[in-house]
């Protein structure tokens, strides 16, 4: 699994090294040693918690009926673990400016672990709510944390890209994760378990023992760093204050990102992206499995949206690292994605449904990498822990509600894929937002620069 993912991490690190070729040989240099050392891992981490979030999706295809659970329980159990995010988001990245990357992230991931083996040991739907809304608890920050971090070792110029190649994990985690996870439901009886128990210890013990790695592995900054240079500190410190000169507006201080309406109006549109991302994650597999295939087949089905997403990204990001354009880098594949939902719901066939669900995912997705440019353009230091902890966790809501409007569909149309009808509005909405956004940005920065 992990050469598999470092073979899709490995063009993110090439392109950023294409990105600096004109570059002077200390910048070349510093990006390459930071890429290099931080990267794969992060990557690796950043997959591995997306399988343990996403993987009661294929749970459920044994996990319902051996329970006894409905589509409503099953989409309360899904999304109850963003009540417990939501909650605990902001404290947990100001505990990361705390105690450190390294300590911090290595909490979450051994905690999140731990409680995600023990989803093994669901036996009603108390327990069932329970743990998805503690594994949310100690889940909560670990995304935003990451944000955080690449802003200590990468200037703006190279951040779209730095984050299309850790976000990329999400769709390839759907790549590798899906057929493995049908692959590993087959274990169905083995040693007294159920296919889905095995499931969630198969796929939730090794981040913990990623967490242990992160401990050792990771540096809290660049002043910590003993595998860079001090040429090498020097350029990246220089590259970095003149980033946070050219913020608009000026600094903020971490109660003020709380308040800002500009955080607050991004959440906004991240509840919008985020409600079609796990709306079709939770449902995905269910929906291919509506049309007839077995487990095996639909693991390899849904695995093919996320292919072409993961390329899509990688390719849009890298773009829009090069055109150093953001706003309809995000609003028009946000419009792709909801010309997709609507086309997926008015379709009777296996085939026409998928093509329509691959240009939500790529359209989903393809925003995904470049929205979190934005918070960067404004935010920095504590403020950026707490605006991006706000940003994440409001938009992250919605992956309660994205889940739980597709079951409610479900429930009351015998097919789930009519659920994905009611996200659609999301994205138009966000992308709508966005450009509003573009728009308050520039003016901003026309009034600086009069100034």
């Amino acid at each position: 699994m992990g050469l598999r993912l470092h073979s899709r991490i490995s063009p993110a690190i090439h392109s950023l090294r294409r990105h600096a070729d004109d570059a002077p040989p200390v910048e070349r240099e510093t990006i390459r040693r930071i890429s290099l050392r931080l990267i794969p891992f992060l990557c690796l981490a950043y997959f591995q918690m997306y399988i343990d979030r996403v993987n009661v999706s294929f749970a459920a295809l044994q996990m319902n009926e051996d329970l006894g659970f409905s589509s409503l329980v099953y989409s309360w159990g899904a999304g109850i673990f963003f009540l417990g995010y939501f909650l605990f988001e902001i404290p947990s990245n100001v505990a990361f400016l705390r105690f450190g990357a390294r300590r911090w992230i290595a909490r979450i991931m051994v905690t999140w672990g731990l409680l995600s083996a023990a989803m093994a040991l669901v036996v009603g739907p108390t327990s069932f709510f329970a743990l998805r809304f503690a594994l949310g608890v100690a889940e909560a920050g670990f995304f935003p944390a990451l944000l955080l971090y690449l802003t200590f070792w990468y200037p703006s110029a190279y951040r779209a890209r730095i984050l299309g190649g850790l976000i990329v994990t999400v769709p390839v985690a759907t790549i590798i994760g899906a057929p493995l996870s049908a692959l590993i439901l087959q274990l169905d009886g083995l040693g007294g378990l159920k296919g889905w128990q095995w499931l969630f210890i198969i796929e939730g013990l090794p981040t913990t023992v990623l967490g242990l790695v992160a401990f050792f592995h990771l540096t809290d900054r660049p002043d910590d760093a003993r595998w860079l240079e001090p040429e090498h500190k020097e350029w990246l410190r220089r590259r970095l204050t003149e980033d946070e000169e050219e913020l608009q507006p000026p600094h903020m201080t971490l109660l003020q990102s709380l308040r800002s309406p500009l955080v607050l109006v991004l959440s906004v549109a991240y509840f919008g992206l985020v409600a079609v991302l796990y709306g079709l994650q939770f449902w995905l597999p269910q929906i291919i499995h509506h049309f007839g295939p077995g487990e095996t087949m639909t693991g390899i089905i849904t695995a093919l949206p996320y292919l072409a997403a993961a390329v899509a990204m990688v390719l849009w990001s890298r773009h829009s690292d090069s055109s150093r354009e953001r706003v309809w880098h995000i609003a028009l594949p946000l419009v792709l994605a909801a010309v997709g939902l609507i086309a997926s719901a008015a379709t009777g066939n296996l085939v026409l449904t998928m093509i329509a669900i691959s240009l939500a995912a790529i359209g989903v997705f393809s925003a995904l990498a470049v929205f979190w440019t934005l918070p960067a353009m404004f935010l920095t230091g504590a403020a950026a822990a707490g605006g991006l902890a706000l940003i994440n966790s409001i938009g992250n809501l919605s992956g309660f509600c994205g889940p739980y409007l597709v079951g409610w569909m479900t429930e009351q149309t015998g097919n789930p894929v009519n659920g994905l009808l009611l996200l659609a509005s999301g994205p138009v909405v966000s992308a709508l937002i966005v450009i509003g956004l573009g728009r308050t940005f520039a003016r901003r920065r026309m009034a600086g620069e009069g100034a």
